[in-house]
């Protein structure tokens, strides 16, 4: 009698998991401004770059900000492919990985311009991923690459599949890393003893029953019925010592989270600081008279911010000479700096130390295009409205600090004004994600407007 075969799940054998089959992606032009390495991002998968994409990083070549480096270092990286097979073929990008190739294409598609009628570099960069969607329809699935919000819509509307670059974007906004903490029924014998000599309490036993992970240099506002203590644990993870009120250059924190935000910025051992907040909570502020509570042990005190022109306009089309062009962005910088000289009488040495480190270039406000090339020994270095900075621009700001620099960056994550960069995908929110957990790296979100009640209304309503 014969018995029936055993079915293939018994017999302990497992199918081979079917290979993915690689994909193909199309690249727009802002994806290589934003990361001149992208091409290395796509693994096993193949990559197309259209050729109006070269055409347009030629017109970015000239100049000295990030994306005209980007423009430059992607073209000489595409010139040491040598042989046709760039144009034919493409060009194997190494073992395990994809090819790339450039696509060459005929003005905008018959289908794209009865659509979209204009005739432009958008919709060429289109055009490429139409026909190369058609011609790999079954083999492989085209994926057009694009920072451009409209253009991801315009390509899905054709049937494309669009992504946005999503290599060094954040995973959750939600949990970053807020650099402090309120732990609430709090052992009231060790909150005593944080307030007598020496002014701090061994870690060890506390830190397993706090609420989230114990980073270095994270801040604490433990509570318990009538008394609080703000308290910091320590770069090496030892003890939490307490952290007082302190009036740094004039100015007084009004909370507890720019009583850490003043601690981080005037501790010598911590190099590297970032505050996030909305408007009116005293960012830049404070880290102005933090650098100038300090500025005895740094050479010279560099304030930058980037100029990202609103409507996306070149600061070309302002009237005037540079300094003319210039002067409205920087302009809140020395708003910040007038209200820490208004707290001393005019006559005050404090009020005309700042006037003469103005006059000896020891304080120095300008663009962040003019800090390029600039030697970074010993200065404290602050970056404001660091939310309009690319995950690599900060990179390259950070990498520039030499040996005794001290660099603070400070930006609202929700306040955008980089038209490819969102809340995720920015460098400030990359920073802070990268860098918690790192003995010279502290962090502060500040939440509480202090402006005034009039701002702090609007800010949450509007």
């Amino acid at each position: 009698m014969k018995t029936k075969a055993a079915p293939a799940y018994r017999t302990g054998r497992r199918k081979k998991p079917q290979a993915k089959t690689p994909k193909t992606f199309i690249l727009d032009t802002n994806v290589i401004l934003h990361d001149a390495s992208c091409i290395h991002q796509f693994k096993e998968n193949d990559i197309i770059i259209p050729l109006t994409v070269i055409e347009e990083l030629d017109s970015f070549k000239r100049g000295s900000q990030v994306i005209n480096l980007n423009a430059r270092e992607f073209a000489r990286t595409l010139d040491s492919m040598t042989g046709d097979a760039l144009f034919n073929g493409g060009i194997s990008m190494g073992k395990g990985k994809g090819k790339i190739r450039i696509a060459i294409s005929h003005g905008v598609n018959t289908e794209i311009r009865e659509i979209f009628r204009e005739d432009n570099s958008d919709h060429r960069i289109l055009g490429t991923a139409y026909e190369w969607n058609k011609k790999l329809e079954g083999k492989s699935s085209v994926v057009l690459v694009t920072k451009d919000v409209n253009l991801r819509m315009k390509a899905k509307a054709l049937g494309i599949l669009a992504e946005d670059y999503t290599t060094d974007r954040i995973v959750s906004i939600e949990e970053l890393y807020s650099g402090k903490e309120i732990v609430e029924d709090f052992d009231d014998e060790i909150i005593v003893k944080l307030f007598q000599p020496p002014f701090e309490v061994p870690a060890e036993s506390l830190v397993k029953n706090l609420n989230g992970k114990a980073f270095p240099n994270k801040y604490y506002i433990f509570k318990n019925h009538s008394l609080s203590v703000l308290a910091n644990l320590d770069q090496e993870k030892e003890n939490f010592r307490k952290i007082d009120k302190v009036v740094t250059y004039g100015i007084k924190p009004r909370n507890a989270e720019q009583t850490f935000a003043l601690d981080a910025l005037t501790n010598n051992n911590i190099q590297l600081v970032s505050l996030t907040g909305k408007a009116g909570t005293g960012k830049t502020l404070l880290a102005l008279a933090a650098a100038l509570h300090v500025k005895k042990f740094y050479r010279q005190i560099f304030v930058a911010r980037p100029i990202v022109p609103l409507s996306n306009k070149d600061i070309g089309y302002l009237p005037g000479d540079i300094q003319s062009k210039i002067e409205p962005y920087m302009q809140p910088l020395w708003d910040n700096l007038r209200v820490i000289q208004d707290q001393f009488p005019e006559s005050d040495k404090q009020s005309l130390a700042i006037n003469n480190m103005i006059k000896d270039e020891k304080l120095v406000i300008e663009p962040l295009t003019f800090i390029r090339g600039r030697s970074l020994q010993r200065i404290f270095f602050i970056v404001d409205e660091a939310q309009n900075l690319t995950p690599h621009e900060i990179k390259t700001i950070i990498t520039r600090a030499g040996e005794g620099s001290k660099v603070a960056f400070t930006g609202d994550i929700y306040q955008i004004d980089h038209p490819y960069l969102d809340s995720q995908s920015n460098g400030l929110s990359y920073l802070i994600d990268r860098f918690k957990g790192q003995k010279i790296y502290a962090h502060v979100t500040l939440e509480k407007g202090e402006r005034s009640a009039l701002a702090e209304l609007a800010s949450n309503l509007l």
